[in-house]
């Protein structure tokens, strides 16, 4: 029988990785922490949360 462990599946992994850069959006939108914090908290990479920023920044 196969046995999957669902954290290591692709979509498990984009899943959460959604749902990260999710909770940076809304933090960047409240303005209240720094990019290094939001990267910490969120798991993503400064890189990933500056594209965000600036995807902030033009709406």
């Amino acid at each position: 029988m196969l046995e999957i462990n669902l954290e290591e599946t692709r979509v498990f992994r984009e899943a959460q990785e959604e749902k990260a850069k999710t909770i940076a959006l809304n933090f960047l939108k409240l303005g209240m922490l720094s990019i290094e914090v939001i990267a910490q908290a969120t798991g993503l990479s400064i890189e990933q949360v500056q594209a965000l920023q600036a995807q902030v920044e033009q709406n």
